[in-house]
C-alpha cells in the first residue's frame, strides 16, 4: 500500500512569512509543455496550531517544488477555520486553477470542497489526511497505522527499560475529525491491547483531544492524572499533545519517570527526548511528502498523467481504492535523534540552544 517514490529536487527555502498566496497572482499560465498551457496549482494548509510543521516545513517544500517546476502556486492556511476553509477554496475554483491539493480540517468540509473542485473539473488531491468519502483523485501521505505502530513499540520500549510490574497506560489521542487520529490510534492500540489483554500492563484513561489543541490536551491529562495517579506510561498522539501531558507532569515532579511518546520529530520533542522528558517520537520525512505530491501537482498541472501512485488505500466509507503515494515513517529516540538533523529537517543550531547543549553533547550531537 505504500511504495512507489520519486525524488524531485527542491530549490531555495521559502522565508516563512505571510500565510497567504504564495505564487504569483497574476493568474497567467507559466510556461507550457507539449503545446499546453501549465495550469496553477492551489494548496490548502490546515492550521498553525496543532502542529509547527504547516507554518514552516509544508510550507516551504511546497513552495521550492513548485517554483523548481516553473509552475504558479497559491498556498494559503486555513488557520483551523472550516468556513476559512471553504471561503479559500472557492477563491481558488474561481481563480481557475487545475489542481487543488488540500489537508482537510474535518472530512465534511473537506468533501464540499473536493466535490466542488470536482464539478469545476479541477483534479484534487488530499494531502496527508485522506477526506473520507471525499473522492479526491489521488492521496499522498505516510502508513499512518505504521507511525501508530511505532508509537506503541516505542512505549513498550520504554516501559520495559523502566521496569514497571503492570504499569497503568494512558492515551492522549487526536482530534476525532482527523483520519490520521484513527489510524494513529489503530496502530498504537494493535501493540497495546494484547498487553492490556494479558493484564501485564494496565489500561488508564483513554481520550481524544478536540482540533489537536494541546491546551485542551493539558486540561484532559491533568483530569487524567488526577483520577488516576498511578499512570506510569502516556501515548501521546504527537509532540504537542505529549509536551502537554510533560508540562503537567512536571508541575506533579513526575517528568521523566513517566514515559510519553509524540510525533513529528518538532524542535520541542527532540527536546524533551534529549532531557529524558520524552520517550520518543516518529519522524515523517515531510520533505519527501512535499515533493510527492508537488510532483502529482506538478503533473496534472502539465496535462500529464501522473506515475508515482503506485499504491492505493481504501476509504472505509465510500469503499473506493485512492491511488496513493505512502511512505515510511522512522522512531527517534535519543540514540539517532542526529538523524533528524543529519535528513536537514531541524539544524543543530534549532535544537542544541544553551539550555540544551549539553544534552546535545551527550546525545553525540557535536
Amino acid at each position: 500500500m505504500r511504495k512507489g517514490l520519486f525524488a524531485l529536487a527542491a530549490a531555495s527555502l521559502l522565508a516563512t512569512g505571510s500565510m497567504a498566496a504564495c505564487g504569483d497572482d497574476s493568474g497567467g499560465d507559466s510556461g507550457s509543455t507539449g503545446g499546453s498551457a501549465v495550469g496553477k496549482v492551489g494548496v490548502i494548509l490546515p492550521d498553525t496550531k496543532s502542529s509547527a510543521r504547516w507554518a514552516t516545513a509544508d510550507l516551504t517544500y511546497l513552495k521550492a517544488a513548485f517554483d523548481a517546476a516553473g509552475v504558479q502556486a497559491d498556498i494559503q492556511n486555513a488557520q483551523g477555520d472550516k468556513t476559512q476553509f471553504q471561503t479559500i477554496a472557492d477563491g481558488m475554483i474561481s481563480s481557475g486553477v487545475k489542481v487543488l491539493m488540500i489537508v482537510n480540517l474535518d472530512s465534511g468540509t473537506g468533501k464540499a470542497v473536493l466535490d466542488k473542485a470536482k464539478n469545476a473539473g479541477i483534479a484534487t488531491i488530499d494531502y496527508d489526511r485522506l477526506t473520507l468519502n471525499g473522492g479526491a483523485n489521488y492521496y499522498v501521505s505516510f502508513d499512518n497505522v505504521k507511525v501508530g505502530e511505532l508509537q506503541g513499540q516505542g512505549l513498550v520500549e520504554c516501559l520495559t527499560e523502566k521496569k514497571y510490574t503492570k504499569p497503568v497506560v494512558a492515551e492522549l489521542n487526536g482530534s476525532p475529525t482527523d483520519n490520521n487520529a484513527t489510524l494513529f490510534k489503530q496502530g498504537y492500540d494493535s501493540v497495546l491491547k494484547p498487553k492490556f489483554d494479558s493484564g501485564e500492563y494496565q489500561k488508564g484513561p483513554d481520550q481524544d483531544v478536540p482540533d489537536w489543541d494541546n491546551a485542551q490536551a493539558g486540561t484532559i491529562f491533568e483530569q487524567m492524572l488526577t483520577s488516576k495517579k498511578d499512570i506510569k506510561g502516556v501515548l501521546a498522539a504527537n509532540d504537542g499533545l505529549g509536551n502537554a501531558a510533560i508540562s503537567v507532569l512536571k508541575r506533579n515532579k513526575l517528568n521523566g519517570q513517566v514515559p510519553v511518546t509524540g510525533q513529528d520529530a518538532t524542535v520541542q520533542g527532540l527536546q524533551n527526548i534529549l532531557t529524558g522528558d520524552q520517550c520518543m517520537t516518529v519522524y515523517k520525512a515531510i520533505k519527501k511528502e512535499a515533493n510527492a505530491a508537488s510532483e502529482l501537482a506538478i503533473a496534472l498541472a502539465k496535462g500529464q498523467k501522473p506515475t508515482t501512485a503506485t499504491g492505493v488505500t481504501k476509504d472505509v466509507e465510500s469503499g473506493k481504492d485512492v491511488p496513493s503515494v505512502l511512505l515510511d515513517p522512522q522512531s527517534i529516540t535519543k540514540a539517532n535523534v542526529k538523524d533528524v538533523i543529519a535528513d536537514g529537517f531541524v539544524t543543530k543550531e534549532q535544537l542544541c540552544t544553551p539550555d540544551f547543549a549539553k544534552a546535545c553533547t551527550d546525545a553525540g550531537i557535536s
